[in-house]
């Protein structure tokens, strides 16, 4: 292949994960899903410049076909999430419809941008393949709008960027040259099965197991998105739920909040502490003073896998293609956080009958990701291998 650019961005609802490849060498990143609206006449750093960490201080303005109002400028990601008008994601909401989507998918993809050219302040970005993800009940009436507002060109400006001398302000021009839409869960799939480099299989005895038929329940933060395979190919008929972690997460700094006198800045602060482990599961409502949170955060993991492992089994009796799956899957962020809560739930399903073995998959909170990049990588091979052809057939005799 000639010199290549693939971004692969899974639009999670608590967090966006992207993995970037550029000429073979891979970059990934992680930003909340949380943004909050700028104002000049309140900005100020509370510390010296030359301790700010860049992507906690980021600032964007985007000018692009695919965002209604031109004019506002927003923190993203966890500069956001310090704000006191942050703004989190809505239950159910439709993310191809909302200017959040693509502020913090462009503002993502020109942070590595910057960082890919940290001497520059107009920088010129061009992707040759974007994979993006979509949950499966958006994802066959979103798709093509989707690929039709991200293809083209997009400018970002970065606003109070440390280290840069007046006016302090970054540009990325970006040119997104293709795009592909994955859906969520399917991509975990390829994720599991094909090797990030070369793409071939990796894993014979899932793709062999596929033959029988595996469900994938990919459990997020305000959906839950249920794949079925057979034959190493996706079956359409499965659909997920507007279900995820986020109102647990909410019930959490509510009761800590009422209970504790503590307030989380957002989710995400919660989230970062959850994924520590259960020994950093306190707050400090005052200096000195150490609150556990244990029994406000257990109950409510130990409700959301009940609701996942019911949601399992309807989905493994509803449809035909699938009946008797040789594999039941669980991937996703929300999986991974309470694996030993649904562990402990399917136990108890099998003393009542009803038995329900899942697997927890390694990277299983990054497998979407990295399915999307292989996707886009598949993508682009089969173009080109298209275009050999055409090419082929007009020069040949």
């Amino acid at each position: 292949m000639d010199r290549q650019s693939f971004l692969a961005v899974d639009i999670g609802n608590s967090w966006y994960k992207v993995l970037a490849s550029d000429d073979g060498i891979i970059s990934e990143y992680e930003m909340p899903n949380a943004i909050a609206l700028f104002d000049e006449e309140f900005y100020e750093l509370p510390y010296d410049e030359e301790d700010v960490i860049l992507d906690e201080n980021l600032i964007v303005e985007v000018k692009s076909q695919a965002i209604i109002d031109k004019r506002e400028v927003y923190y993203v990601g966890k500069a956001a999430t310090r704000q006191r008008n942050v703004s989190l994601t809505s239950f159910n909401n439709q993310k191809v419809d909302e200017d959040r989507t693509y502020i913090l998918l462009f503002g993502i993809a020109a942070y590595h941008a910057m960082l890919a050219n940290p001497e520059e302040t107009d920088i010129t970005y061009e992707i040759d393949q974007l994979a993006v993800s979509l949950p499966t009940t958006q994802f066959k009436r979103k798709k093509q709008p989707l690929k039709e507002s991200l293809v083209g060109t997009h400018t970002i400006i970065f606003h109070k960027v440390p280290g840069i001398a007046e006016p302090k302000e970054v540009a990325v021009k970006m040119n997104i040259k293709d795009v592909i839409v994955g859906a969520e869960g399917a991509c975990a799939y390829l994720g599991m099965t094909r090797d990030l480099h070369d793409l071939t299989i990796k894993d014979d005895e899932l793709v062999k197991d596929s033959q029988k038929g595996i469900i994938i329940g990919d459990l997020g933060g305000d959906s839950v998105d249920f794949v079925g395979i057979k034959n190493n190919k996706p079956v359409a008929s499965i659909e997920g739920e507007p279900f995820g972690i986020n109102p647990f997460l909410d019930i959490i700094i509510q009761k800590v909040s009422k209970n504790e006198l503590y307030k989380f800045d957002s989710r995400t602060e919660l989230e970062e502490k959850l994924y520590a482990g259960q020994s950093e599961w306190y707050v400090e409502p005052f200096a000195g003073v150490k609150k556990d949170i244990s029994k406000y955060v257990i109950p409510q993991l130990k409700s959301m896998a009940i609701k996942y492992l019911e949601l399992f089994d309807r989905v493994r009796n509803s449809s035909n293609e699938i009946k008797g799956a040789a594999r039941y899957i669980a991937v996703g962020g929300a999986a991974k956080l309470a694996k030993r809560q649904i562990q402990e739930a399917a136990v108890k399903w099998q003393e009542k009958g009803r038995p329900i073995e899942l697997s927890f998959p390694e990277d299983l909170e990054k497998l979407n990701v990295i399915g999307l990049l292989i996707l886009a990588q598949m993508n682009e091979m089969k173009k080109q291998h298209q275009e050999e052809a055409i090419d082929y057939v007009t020069t040949k005799g």
